[in-house]
């Protein structure tokens, strides 16, 4: 039997699809229900609180709240439905030209004091040929701000070409494991403010980062995903797989 794709949807505007081009970055509101966002965020945490924990998913125990969870629409089902959401797969068929395929994914706790991540571009990580990756960045927080360690971006920054990366240098801010897009002035940065459900999609080159959880007492999860179209590939040994989002 014949598998029933889906009907791809069309969710953005040209003009929408204009200010990614332009800005490198596009913020839809409420792309994801609250229920959906509830639901998934409860599912990620009873997949940690298992015992033993599943080993894709295995951590110290003290940490299983703190070490972001790594790839897991590789393993579990309710991770490749966030995954590949409609209102993702249209978006990015629009903005890419034709179907995406997702080959990364991460849930991230990032509970009250925890770092953030030094400024950088995706594809200095992820390689893929042509260019054409874009990460769709899920809010799953009531609110994501510049208390709790929102993203901060600098707009029109996917032109600049890929840019040398160094050494993290505010080691009290970020991370100490990545590095740090050198040869720009970190003070163009904006903070993007999202609320439960909103959805960021931006450009492989878009310079972003994000800052230390300051709050005592809120989280800043999230679920980011990285697509490429289908008939890119990646240089990455890990990431090989591609999932169709139909």
């Amino acid at each position: 039997m014949n598998k029933v794709v889906p009907r791809l949807t069309t969710p953005i505007t040209q003009a929408q699809i204009d200010q990614f081009n332009e800005e490198g970055f596009l913020l839809i509101k409420n792309g994801c229900s609250a229920d959906l966002i509830d639901a998934f965020n409860g599912h990620i945490y009873d997949l940690r609180d298992e015992k033993p924990m599943p080993e894709w998913a295995a951590c110290e125990e003290s940490k299983k709240y703190s070490i972001r969870l790594f790839n897991p629409h590789l393993h579990d089902g309710f991770a490749r439905q966030m995954m590949k959401l409609p209102i993702v797969r249209g978006t990015l068929a629009q903005l890419m030209g034709r179907e995406a395929v997702c080959v990364q994914s991460m849930f991230f706790y990032k509970e009250p004091g925890s770092p953030g991540q030094a400024a950088h571009q995706d594809f200095y990580y992820i390689k893929n040929d042509p260019m054409t990756m874009i990460a769709a960045w899920i809010a799953m927080e009531e609110s994501v701000d510049e208390e709790n360690g929102c993203l901060w971006v600098i707009p029109k920054s996917h032109r600049l070409g890929l840019l040398p990366h160094g050494a993290v240098k505010n080691l009290d801010e970020h991370e100490p494991w990545t590095d740090e897009t050198e040869g720009i002035d970190l003070k163009q940065q904006v903070p993007v403010i999202m609320e439960k459900g909103d959805i960021l999609f931006f450009h492989e080159l878009l310079i972003h980062s994000s800052t230390r959880n300051r709050s005592t007492d809120r989280w800043r999860r999230s679920y980011v995903c990285h697509y490429i179209r289908e008939d890119a590939t990646t240089s990455r040994s890990d990431l090989q797989k591609k999932f169709p989002l139909y």
